[in-house]
This record gives C-alpha cells, structure tokens and sequence, in this order.
C-alpha cells in the first residue's frame, strides 16, 4: 500500500489497541503504543533509502528483505526496545504485541497489491504478488479516516470503532480475493480468442469495476486488454524480441535489477546505426497507452554497453535521460 494508507492503518491500530486494557487504562502506554504502531506501519518501508544508490539498487531491494521474515522480529523489535525505554512503565509484552501487529498488517496487506515483497526470505526470495488490491484502495483508505474521525471527535468509542473498521476491513479483502478468482476461472469462457494454453493474469486498479487483463500467450507474447463493467475488451499486443543483443542486456546491472525484480518482463529492440537499444518493459504495468516501467540498456554492434536507465519514466524524460538517440 502506499505510505498514506500505512499512516492511517498505524493509527487503526493504535486505537485497536484500546481494546487492550493494560494499554486504554493508562495514558502513557496508550501514547507510547499509538507511537509504536505508527512507527511499526512504516519501518518496512525504510528501504526506501535505498534509492540513494540509484533506481536500480531501488528496484532490486525495495520490499525485499526490508519485508521478510527475519525483519518482521527486528523492527518490532527495535522499536519496542527503544520505546520501552523512553517509556518504561509501559507493559513491554502488550506493547511489543501490537508493535508486531502493525508490522505483520504493513508487510501482510503489501503481498495484496501487483509489486508485491518477498516475505517469504530467506525461505525464497520469489516475489509475491496477490494482485488483488490496487496499492491505493479509496475504500481502505476512507474508511480509516471516517473510524478515526468518530473516535477523535467522541462519537464512538475505539473499543466499538476499531472491531468494527476491521470486522468490516476482513470481509472487504475476502470478498476481493473471492471476486478476482471468480473472474480469473471466467476468462477462458468469455476470451472469444481463448486458447487451451492461454494463461491470465488480472491486476486490479482504483477502481473496482476496472481491471487490467494480461493474457500470456505459450510462444513468450501477451496481449493486453480490460476487464470492464462486465465486459473483456483486448487493446494491445506485446510480442517480446529474440535476438543476441537482447542475451547481451541481460548482463548489464540495471537490467539484470529490473529481470530480478519482475517475471513479466518482454524486450523491445531497435537497432540504430550506431548499435541497439534493448528495452525491456513489465507488462504489468500499463498506462495511457504505455509501459512506464522499463530498463534500457545502449550498446554497440559488438554488444559493448554505453548507457542504460531502469525505473518509472516516459518516453520523452528516458530520450533525454540516454546520450545515444540516433
């Protein structure tokens, strides 16, 4: 989810916590557990600081370990270390609870979405991604700001507010997970151009009648269409290049990141006097006609790199961020 909708589920659960009496019953612990899911909420996506190093090492590590298993247990806790000295007539075991419960619900609701993390390291470092929820939900998002409201301005208390918001919150991701696997075992039925091998993989987007569909085809294409009130509607076709340069990228750093992180990659390539541009694009990702997230690597006619980009970027803003335009 995005950095927002964390904030606000880090203060749901901070007022959750006031079902816990140890914690509603004293001030100080309520303030040092609201401090604590909030933190919790949002120290999986510290790697964000990974972007220092470049859109690359960004790609390659954001949602990764920082999401695992074994980081689950480090940032509960670190925080709850640290906060219990500060506040050190705090419960530590209430506080070190919920603190895990606001990191277990960021690294948790993230697999929902289509960048997914790899939680399940160091088991596997495979990405999960669940595609079920779009990584901004209105529906989450508003619904934590109305609970929020109710119980700051006194009109309900957090101990009927927050059960309710998640009572509610538990349905709302069951009955998204329930609808997209409906759809998915619908496609072969309703693709007039469906063939026996034909794969689908749907993505969801902010809003709920919309979702995009990816049809994988067995010689390596994909076809891109909508899933609309209803009703498939196939737009674009994506036919992915074979050719020695495109091996040759591959072992360029930033394309080897961008391979790392995505198994929808396809290559675009067009050849120049000077050598080739090798564009690789995650078919996930589609946007008014394009596939903003790319890595392009430059190289000669004897596969030698000149230049290279990886991240979100359009057409116009990667021409001028690469030297080589011919």
């Amino acid at each position: 989810m995005d950095t927002g909708t964390h904030l606000v589920v880090g203060i749901g659960l901070g007022g959750l916590a006031m079902t816990d009496p140890a914690i509603a019953s004293d001030a100080t612990a309520s303030a040092a557990v609201m401090i604590g899911t909030v933190l919790g909420s949002q120290a999986p996506d510290a790697d964000t600081i990974m972007r220092m190093k470049g859109n690359a090492a960004y790609i390659r590590h954001h949602r990764g370990i920082s999401h695992s298993i074994p980081f689950l247990f480090i940032w509960t806790g670190s925080i709850s270390l640290v906060l219990s000295a500060i506040f050190s007539s705090v419960p530590f075991w209430h506080l070190v609870f919920w603190v895990f419960l606001a990191v277990f619900v960021h690294i948790f609701s993230d697999l929902f979405n289509t960048y997914g993390t790899q939680a399940l390291r160091p088991i596997s470092e495979r990405w999960i991604s669940w595609n079920i929820i779009h990584i901004f939900d209105l529906f989450i998002f508003s619904s934590h700001l109305v609970a929020i409201l109710l119980w700051v301005l006194g009109v309900l208390s957090a101990s009927i507010v927050f059960p309710l918001l998640y009572g509610i919150i538990l349905l709302y991701y069951l009955w998204r997970t329930l609808h997209r696997a409906r759809l998915i075992r619908l496609m072969p039925s309703i693709d007039s151009t469906h063939e026996p091998d034909d794969q689908y993989l749907l993505i969801p987007t902010i809003r709920h009648s919309l979702w995009h569909v990816v049809k994988i085809k067995k010689n390596g294409s994909y076809i891109q269409g909508e899933w609309n009130q209803g009703r498939l509607k196939w737009i674009d076709k994506v036919q992915c290049a074979d050719h020695p340069a495109v091996e040759a990228s591959k072992h360029h750093p930033n394309i080897a990141s961008f391979l790392y992180f995505t198994s929808y990659a396809c290559a675009e390539i067009r050849q120049h006097p000077r050598g080739y541009e090798v564009r690789w694009i995650d078919v996930r990702y589609r946007h008014r006609n394009k596939y903003p997230f790319v890595g392009v690597v430059i190289m000669d006619h004897d596969y030698r790199f000149l230049d290279s980009y990886v991240g979100w970027k359009s057409n116009e803003k990667i021409k001028k961020k690469l030297r080589f335009n011919a």
